[in-house]
């Protein structure tokens, strides 16, 4: 946990992998995830690398693995849960399992290809089948119609005007033929048309729709289908019907001359169909057991290709030593990590069966390391709140573990209702409870991946949203009253309260004023006859305002406080008396007196003199006017008090300008003083180990301690003044502005909090007391609907929505006005090699 307060010490190591053990240690680490590897060859291109072979290798071997799952998904075969961790396997087992996967892709696409045809012959069958049944019903019906002098039984489907038109087109030599086929039902219409206007006239066509739903061979969908029979004259317009018949993709079949024909076609069919439905059912029963039987170890091989093609893409990073024959390799580790590292491959070495064991090697390095920050299931929500805004840099503070506490109590401000809190925190404790659910953690709705992510943020939020829902006294819009009332009831009817306001038809204005009324405060949090008030809203504004001021000017100056640690660590103690102090003293010689201010009244003027109290804000913009004397003061002394802090933080302000630019200006011309400057610099950049690694470097290569500080020199960066004071100049302005626009919008706790609690008010008016004022017959009935009603609005509105917007804008009080004290965030991520980062669901493999 030591490492969540800061991030952990970084150094760069080089790793010098003997060329028969490269993988196994590579392997290693992958399961151990302990290093972030450097590209050594960044300006070779990815295919002229060593292992481009072996990364294609792989990429087939995935090829081949989505095939199988795309086939193993279509059969409805489930496929096995990620319960198996297999380590990559040995280069000497890729070659096995690269052959049994072609030969299972081969075995698998001759049995899907034999299964495909006997589909397409079934379906052609069917049609054929379909279009017989149906033209012979045409054939009957013209022959019902049929004049009994028609002396052309051949084509007894013909009507009376057909054959009149026929028998003009038979004197001149003309012969009929005939087309069948299956035709899409929608494109029927667009076809008739066409055959009408290309062949004027010269065609007949009946058509049916077949009452089944037949496969479409071209997506396998179920679609509906149309027989049709065309007769036309003449070999030309044949020609032109089959043309546009091949256009609209006609499924076309033989028509059969006699009856006799028609039915030994018909028999022959029904005969083929059978048996080709016992070879299809025998096809399709064997590629299932091929399938269940590939199904047993996908899992495993997509793991082992995904853990190989990320190993040969790693050695990909490598330089080859031609002369030692080996690979070296160049990480960000973390420092206490580095004996692990040292096992890691000795372990590598081991598995492998090499003589010469890979070693690590500690280098100096001036480069800024990565940025890690252990976490657990716990701390990760909150890292990620505060990383969403920028990675840390090196070494810097972290907000996180100061956002665990701050971030769900401002947002419990904002939210503060008792019986929201609790139905927030109940469902945040199921998440928790069932967070090693398969299902709940391996969903693909991404919402609810946010919510259960974040399961510990929104525990802490509901929790504190419990307190202070209490302290607000605020539970579904109505006041608990636990420990009773510190009004006087009897003396308010006494005092004519009661009267007055029954009178006037009013609710009841509190006054502490009148005797024996307030016989003294509630015990805890705020008393529940404040809910019959009619003054109420503006005793929760002055009250949850003030609050507001208060808690912003804390959370500001803890902000800037911590920026002392970033000071000290950085060996810049130039920076406590030239930033922070100025910072700290302009923040509470005003910001931090109106808190004063605060405090003084709520002491020192009681219920029976708070009439005569003076105004806070007329005092504290009188205070930079200098108008003391213009108003009532708060206290003794005060106009001395207010000028002196005034002159304390307007002084502050050249100081904090001017300070820091001025002071490493004289260093960098202070000549005995700039190798301090410059020894600051350089310690800033790399730890104390790092720097006696550098020393120890040197001193071995014959260096004098003067070569020494002639590097460092070279090493540093040549100051520039008009830089340094740009960006002061810039800070110093953004400060002194920011502390008025961000104690302002600590303005929005107080805001939200009275939104929302009179958003919860509206919903109880406008929904439950209309079920609650109801008789009792009807009432009962009509409650449950109506309290149903109330729910939904409830966890639709004042749950999710107003808990979306108070999250959003603790959030922005965190980033904005909290972190920008001492947190910059410009750092780089360490992302190490790791197994444990690879996608694990199929569906994210991409291979689906």
């Amino acid at each position: 946990m030591g490492s969540l307060f800061r991030s952990e010490d970084m150094c760069l190591a080089q790793l010098f992998l003997q060329a028969g053990s490269a993988y196994d240690c590579i392997s290693e680490l992958g399961e151990m995830g302990l290093v972030e590897f450097r590209d050594l060859n960044p300006n070779v291109n990815s295919f002229q690398r060593k292992f481009v072979s072996e990364i294609k290798r792989c990429e087939e071997m995935e090829r081949i693995l989505g095939y199988l799952l795309r086939e193993i998904k279509k059969a409805d075969i489930p496929l096995p849960d990620g319960d198996v961790n297999p380590v990559a396997p040995s280069t000497k087992h890729v070659m096995g399992i690269m052959e049994q996967l072609q030969r299972l892709e081969v075995e698998l696409s001759e049995v899907t290809r034999n299964k495909e045809k006997l589909q397409k012959n079934l379906l052609e069958l069917t049609e054929y089948t379909h279009m017989l049944r149906i033209t012979r019903n045409f054939v009957q019906r013209s022959t019902e119609r049929e004049p009994l002098q028609l002396q052309y039984e051949e084509f007894p489907f013909l009507e009376k005007d057909t054959m009149m038109d026929y028998n003009s087109m038979q004197r001149l030599g003309a012969k009929l033929g005939f087309i069948s086929g299956l035709i899409q039902r929608t494109k029927i219409e667009a076809f008739e048309r066409m055959l009408w206007r290309v062949c004027k006239g010269y065609t007949i066509l009946s058509y049916s729709e077949v009452e089944e739903y037949l496969e479409d061979p071209d997506t396998g969908e179920p679609t509906k289908s149309v027989v049709f029979l065309i007769s036309y004259w003449g070999e030309q317009i044949g020609q032109k019907v089959k043309k546009i018949c091949d256009c609209y993709h006609c499924h076309l079949y033989p028509y059969p001359n006699s009856n006799e024909e028609r039915n030994d076609v018909v028999e022959g069919l029904g005969t083929r169909i059978q048996d080709l439905n016992t070879v299809l059912h025998r096809t399709e029963d064997y590629l299932r057991q091929v399938l269940n039987k590939a199904s047993e170890s996908v899992y495993i091989w997509v793991i082992q290709v995904k853990k190989m093609k990320a190993i040969y893409y790693i050695l990909n990073l490598c330089s080859f030593d031609v002369t030692n024959k080996c690979l070296i390799a160049e990480v960000w580790c973390p420092v206490n990590d580095l004996p692990t590292l040292r096992r890691a491959l000795e372990e590598g070495s081991r598995k492998s069966g090499a003589t010469v064991p890979s070693f690590v090697n500690r280098i100096p390095s001036n480069d800024t390391p990565p940025t890690l920050v252990r976490t657990n299931k716990f701390t990760s929500g909150f890292q990620n709140i505060v990383e969403a805004y920028g990675i840390g840099n090196y070494r810097e503070v972290n907000p996180a573990p100061y956002t665990i506490i701050t971030f769900p109590f401002l947002f419990a401000v904002m939210f503060g209702d008792l019986g929201h809190g609790l139905i927030m925190a109940l469902f945040a404790f199921w998440m928790v409870l069932y967070e090693n659910n398969r299902k709940l953690k391996r969903t693909r709705n991404e919402i609810w991946n946010t919510f259960f992510e974040g399961r510990y943020i929104i525990l802490m939020m509901g929790l504190f949203s419990i307190y202070t829902g209490l302290i607000y006294n605020d539970c579904f819009s109505k006041s608990l009253n636990i420990f009773g009332s510190g009004w006087s009831v009897r003396a308010m009817f006494n005092a004519g309260v009661w009267k007055d306001a029954v009178k006037t038809n009013r609710f009841l204005t509190l006054d502490p004023n009148v005797t024996g009324v307030f016989n003294g405060p509630y015990p805890f949090g705020i008393d529940p006859i404040w809910n019959l008030a009619s003054n109420r809203l503006t005793f929760l504004n002055s009250y949850k305002m003030k609050m507001s001021v208060i808690l912003g000017i804390i959370h500001m100056s803890f902000g800037v406080i911590l920026s002392i640690f970033n000071h000290l660590h950085f060996r810049k103690k130039y920076n406590l008396y030239l930033v922070f102090l100025p910072e700290l003293l302009f923040l509470l010689c005003l910001f931090g007196y109106l808190v004063f201010m605060i405090f003084y009244k709520w002491l020192a003027f009681s219920a029976q003199n708070s009439r005569l109290a003076p105004s806070i804000l007329i005092n504290f913009i009188n205070m930079f006017l200098m108008q003391g004397d213009a108003v009532q003061p708060l206290y003794p002394g005060q106009t001395g008090l207010q000028a002196f802090l005034l002159v304390i933080a307007l002084l502050s302000v050249p100081v904090l300008l001017l300070g820091k630019p001025l002071y490493l200006y004289w260093l960098h011309n202070g000549g005995g003083r700039l190798g301090m400057y410059r020894g600051y610099e350089l310690v800033r950049r790399s730890s104390e180990e790092e720097l006696s690694l550098m020393r120890a470097h040197n001193l071995e290569e014959g260096s004098s301690h003067s070569d020494l500080s002639t590097s460092r020199e070279h090493q540093t960066e040549e100051f520039e003044f008009a830089d340094e004071f740009l960006h002061q100049s810039i800070h110093t302005i953004e400060y002194c502005l920011g502390c008025i626009s961000n104690t302002a919008s600590y303005l929005r706790l107080w805001a939200l909090s009275l939104a929302h609690a009179q958003l919860s008010e509206v919903l109880w008016a406008m929904v439950m007391r209309v079920g609650l004022r109801m008789g009792t017959s009807l009432g009962i009935l009509f409650l449950v609907p109506v309290f149903g009603l109330f729910a939904v609005l409830t966890v639709s509105i004042l749950l999710i929505m107003e808990g979306l917007s108070a999250f959003l804008h603790a959030l922005r009080l965190h980033w904005v006005e909290f972190q920008n004290k001492f947190y910059s965030g410009s750092g780089i991520k360490f992302s190490p090699f790791a197994f444990s980062l690879l996608p694990s669901s199929f569906e994210q493999d991409g291979l689906l």
